[in-house]
């Protein structure tokens, strides 16, 4: 077993197995794929794991999270480790406004990309001392390095503590954070910071370590695949296309090539985007043929691929001209002349099997050359010295190590601890959200909504449900299903900020017998947590099948050449997961009681999403409740 001596509870359940898998792979410099159930303490054990055998192999730990309360989890465990053994972590976080205070006097940073701010940030720290440049940034040369370690070592803040208080001091929290991270035995960072390759090198450098000491532990890691898949996937949309024209102009409409202005290019994509649009949309998106974008330009624009080559490299040279100018005017530095170059380029380099050429209807029309294979963007996983990827709902685990390469990896799935008895599971036999059987039978949407607020009116409990789109979300809600139910009902809106997300769901859970509507894989049902009485009941509305569109069928054909399992792969297992995640909101502690029901007659069928029944849903409801 395990050396449980940096563990700073009393071990349930299979943790010391879990720690010592973890710690095996370590030694072993393996990586390490693991199912770990609610309650198994997936932080805890993953530090522990990782930190026991630190001191003798001098490795440094990177823990990457996807949010803010998963970083502040981290700290609150290694503080507790802390206790036992010193053990110094920081946590850092991107640049926004909560971290550069610089940003809140033009609200157009916000929209910047991790590149751009860094540019602009770059100009400010350039005039050090002089005019003009950031008196946070300057204020840190005064600073003891020594002391500042020393006091985070005793308190290790967690993010918004530490941003506050170097605020206070008048200090930049981004550039503070970047000072302590060599100092630090865990660092704990967003994905991006290590997944995106354009802030890899410049991150692995802060902390001073080659990826060969690195390990990495990977937070909620059933959502890397497809973060992977779109830190590769390039994009451009038409209307982006308005924006470098309104540049240009600023600049005289620059030649491009011989007698080729920008506006010719913009208005020979334009053409682009209408032909393919006619010829190849079917519904939502369209599969175009691999060389459709830069044939039609090289025919439209009578130039050879060189030349097409040479506008390129034009578009990117005047735009880096447009940058240096904003950078000395204090604006945001982009250039939408260098993103048209850098997009055609890239879409041209973009000719690997695992790509699928898009063209993409609706209100957003765009170009999109989608990466299908996730194996590219994880390179990291596979040079580093061990890499511990975990999850409540990583099965199948072979198929997770297989698609990120990671062929070494040792796999195991541990059970939660908590009674199982805590959580009753029930499906509606009468009901599916079906595409064909929906068709049908118009009335299906009234009988899901029927059983909505049954539901609801059964018990005065905390009901959370979560729908398999925001369109059937709207439906229920234009169909007055919220005032039906008689109680306060909030709403995850699309696109709604995250502020304004924990203000609805804060509001929920201070509001007894409320109602709260949210998206099955959205940030509520996989990325918050309702312990106790915050939730009790979650319907699940109907299979959340993803809508049928082309590029996911392009993924189906790849992962059926890659793996020969296509659907399973790419539709049913993530569906599975969404589900399992939204029913993992009600069980968050061994004392939490509460109850899932599915609102559709296929759940039986369906494999790794296990049901305790399917009949007198209300009267086992009330029963399960009064039986506390």
């Amino acid at each position: 077993m395990a050396d449980m001596s940096l563990f700073p509870y009393v071990p349930r359940g299979e943790q010391e197995e879990l720690v010592e898998f973890i710690r095996k792979a370590v030694v072993e410099r393996r990586n390490a794929v693991i199912e770990s159930g609610t309650g198994t303490g997936k932080t805890i054990c993953s530090l522990v794991g990782v930190l026991e055998d630190q001191p003798y192999h001098k490795f440094k730990v990177l823990y990457l999270t996807r949010t803010k309360s998963q970083q502040k989890q981290v700290i609150s465990e290694i503080r507790m480790i802390n206790a036992k053994r010193s053990t110094f972590c920081v946590a850092i976080q991107g640049r926004t406004t909560t971290t550069c205070p610089m940003m809140f006097s033009d609200p157009e940073l916000s929209s910047g990309s991790p590149d751009e701010l860094s540019k602009w940030c770059s100009e400010f720290k350039k005039r050090k001392g002089k005019e003009g440049g950031c008196p946070y940034f300057d204020r840190i040369s005064n600073i003891d390095v020594d002391v500042l370690i020393s006091e985070m070592r005793t308190n290790l803040p967690d993010p918004e503590s530490f941003q506050r208080a170097c605020l206070e001091k008048g200090l930049c929290p981004y550039e503070m954070s970047k000072i302590a991270i060599p100092f630090a035995d865990v660092v704990c960072a967003p994905y991006p910071f290590l997944l995106s390759p354009a802030s890899r090198l410049a991150f692995l450098g802060w902390m001073e370590v080659i990826m060969s000491d690195l390990v990495i532990i990977v937070d909620e890691a059933h959502n890397v695949p497809d973060y992977l898949r779109d830190i590769i996937t390039t994009e451009y949309t038409k209307r982006a296309l308005d924006y470098v024209d309104k540049e240009a102009g600023e600049w005289g409409d620059p030649v491009v090539f011989e007698d080729i202005r920008v506006t010719d290019i913009t208005n020979v994509m334009r053409v682009c985007f209408d032909v393919a649009s006619k010829e190849y949309l079917k519904g939502d998106d369209g599969l175009i043929p691999p060389y459709f974008l830069q044939e039609e330009l090289m025919s439209r624009l009578m130039v050879t691929s060189n030349s097409l080559d040479t506008i390129c490299k034009s578009l990117i040279d005047l735009g880096e001209i447009v940058v240096a100018k904003k950078k000395e005017m204090r604006k945001l530095p982009r250039s939408y002349m260098r993103s048209l170059g850098s997009f055609i380029r890239r879409w041209m380099d973009c000719d690997d099997e695992c790509f699928a050429k898009l063209i993409n209807g609706g209100d957003r029309i765009s170009f999109e050359a989608y990466c299908m294979d996730p194996y590219l963007a994880a390179e990291p996983f596979r040079s580093c010295r061990s890499s511990i990827h975990m999850s409540g709902t990583l099965e199948p685990l072979e198929e997770y190590a297989e698609e990120l390469g990671l062929d070494d990896a040792i796999m195991r799935s541990f059970k939660s601890p908590f009674d199982p008895a805590n959580l009753l599971t029930l499906c509606a036999t009468d009901v599916t959200t079906r595409h064909d059987d929906m068709s049908r039978e118009p009335e299906m949407i009234s009988y899901l909504e029927d059983w909505v607020v049954r539901i609801v009116q059964t018990v005065v409990r905390n009901v959370a449900v979560f729908f398999p789109s925001y369109d059937m979300m709207n439906r229920f809600i234009v169909d007055d299903v919220p005032e039906r139910t008689g109680r306060d009902v909030y709403v995850e809106v699309r696109g709604m900020s995250q502020m304004d997300l924990m203000d609805t769901v804060d509001n929920f859970r201070t509001s007894e017998g409320s109602v709260l509507f949210a998206v099955a894989g959205g940030r509520i049902s996989e990325g918050l947590d309702f312990p106790d009485k915050d939730l009790e009941i979650a319907i699940i509305v109907g299979i959340p099948y993803p809508y049928p569109t082309v590029k996911m069928e392009s993924l189906i054909r790849y992962s059926d050449f890659r793996f020969g399992n296509g659907w399973e792969h790419v539709v049913r297992t993530p569906t599975i997961r969404k589900m399992r995640q939204a029913r993992g909101r009600l069980i968050r502690s061994e004392t939490d009681r509460g109850v899932c029901v599915v609102l559709d007659k296929r759940v039986p069928a369906l494999p790794g999403f296990d049901i305790d029944g399917h009949d007198d849903i209300i009267p086992r409801i009330r029963s399960f409740f009064e039986n506390e």
